[in-house]
């Protein structure tokens, strides 16, 4: 699913001038990567703010218009202010829809309350990681990955190797072919332990 936003060229650059397109109610913005130069764009905040509460997701596919051409990107970074429900800059990278990327995916653990390790033996789950970088297709890009816990015992350990993965989609594990995700330890008995 692709998410369209409008957007035109930003003329004047510096802070100052970011300064005061924020005062009018826009955001400045790039556009930058593939075979084009980057393009200072500004775009309206209403419109980008609601638009990104309401995808829920950094994972998107964006169709960036800017005065009448079409860039597909991904969203590469979010400046907010601090306290203010306010997007203060945000940078697209332009994609092309048949070559792979890599990009990191946040990772959801479900099951955990019907795993062995925590029914039958009260052990305590220790998620490892929160994120993988998978390597796919633009369109084929997840909004995240499902780690089931259900089948993990006491004491042993879920690995990058025994994820089921959707179609299409590869991890990129830089040499770490047994990357832990998840650990099921046994607690220590507060008796004991007085």
């Amino acid at each position: 699913m692709q998410i369209e936003l409008q957007a035109t060229v930003r003329q004047a650059q510096g802070t100052g001038a970011s300064r005061r397109l924020r005062h009018t109610g826009r955001v400045p913005g790039i556009v930058y990567g593939g075979d084009s130069a980057p393009i200072m764009i500004e775009l309206d905040h209403n419109s980008l703010f609601h638009t990104l509460k309401k995808s829920g997701s950094h994972n998107a596919l964006f169709e960036v218009e800017i005065d009448g051409k079409k860039h597909v990107a991904l969203l590469r970074g979010l400046q907010r202010h601090p306290w203010r429900p306010q997007v203060l800059h945000v940078d697209f990278q332009r994609i092309d829809a048949n070559e792979k990327i890599h990009k990191k995916v946040p990772v959801r653990f479900i099951n955990e309350e019907n795993s062995p390790a925590v029914k039958l033996a009260s052990a305590v789950i220790n998620h490892v990681v929160n994120e993988l970088e998978v390597i796919c297709l633009p369109a084929s890009l997840p909004e995240f990955l499902i780690v089931d816990l259900s089948n993990l015992q006491p004491g042993h350990s879920l690995h990058a190797r025994d994820l089921a993965l959707p179609e299409g989609i590869e991890l990129a594990l830089h040499g770490k072919t047994d990357l832990v995700l998840a650990s099921a330890s046994a607690q220590k008995d507060a008796d004991s332990a007085a």
